[in-house]
């Protein structure tokens, strides 16, 4: 079997139930109440994440993990040797993978150009695990660009590539579920890895907030480079997610979100949030 059969079915078999797990667990546990524009919102999104699929497949022409399967010989490797063991192989790829994703998010919070495509992320009023394939097309290849590069560089294992792979795609809809572990569940969990209370306090609608808790996987990163806040600044039970300025319903809407980066009339009613580095230094 070749590695896009293998890939396409281990992928397809992880968005399932990741989807059904979480859109159960968000029934039975929700943080709060979403609005009547449920149906509408999954539907763009649905029309959003797919558009990227299409739009990255076409132009890339070759997934992660056949990048992977490419870059395997490559003598150069970072972690193309043989006196590393596989298994620390495996662990390297999801960690380091997980650090260029901590930056990239950095870069699109800092960065103005990236934070227009990144505010269609953030834009969204509410917040549920739809809310994880809300991307930019552009973001999407942005990411997919600079994660083949650094793939290239690496020379991992394919099969560490598509288990990181999964597991970011795991985590992209735990992180945004509209639903809570008890406590003290919580508090042993978010130790090791995001959690959706972590990842919320990030959507919240205040500048300082969305500056914050930009890991994706691990919560490593933001504690290291003083990213991390324990809680919003209004409370999470008060606080309220999105983008301030747009707030209403059209921001559900399939054209305004393709169109979003490149309306002045949008993005002026927004406030890029301040660079990480001038919020860690006033603190």
């Amino acid at each position: 079997m070749s590695w896009a059969s293998i890939e396409a079915s281990a992928y397809w078999a992880v968005f399932s139930a990741a989807l059904l797990g979480v859109a159960l667990w968000e029934m039975y546990c929700p943080w709060r109440s979403v609005s009547t524009q449920l149906g509408r919102r999954w539907r763009n999104h649905a029309l959003l994440v797919t558009t990227s699929t299409v739009i990255t497949a076409l132009i890339f022409r070759a997934s992660l993990v056949a990048v992977a399967a490419g870059a395997a010989n490559n003598k150069f490797g970072l972690l193309n040797r043989s006196w590393i063991p596989l298994a620390a192989k495996w662990i390297l790829a999801l960690v380091l993978l997980d650090l260029l994703s901590y930056g990239l998010h950095y870069a699109s919070h800092s960065v103005r150009l990236l934070w227009k495509v990144h505010q269609v992320h953030h834009s969204d009023p509410d917040y549920d695990l739809s809310t994880g394939v809300r991307n930019h097309p552009l973001e999407t290849l942005l990411v997919q660009a600079v994660t083949a590069g650094t793939i290239v560089i690496l020379a991992a294992p394919p099969a560490a590539i598509l288990a990181a792979q999964l597991v970011g795609m795991l985590f992209g809809f735990f992180t945004h579920a509209n639903a809570k572990l008890p406590p003290w569940i919580e508090k042993g969990v978010r130790m090791i890895f995001v959690t959706p209370e972590m990842h919320r306090v990030h959507h919240s609608d205040e500048l300082r907030d969305q500056n914050a808790n930009l890991g994706e996987i691990f919560p490593w990163w933001d504690h290291l480079f003083g990213t991390y806040v324990e809680t919003p600044l209004a409370g999470l039970e008060r606080m309220r997610v999105g983008l301030k300025g747009l707030q209403s319903p059209a921001s559900a809407g399939f054209l305004f979100l393709l169109t979003l980066p490149f309306r002045r009339d949008a993005t002026e009613q927004v406030t890029m949030p301040e660079p990480l580095s001038a919020r860690v230094a006033g603190d």
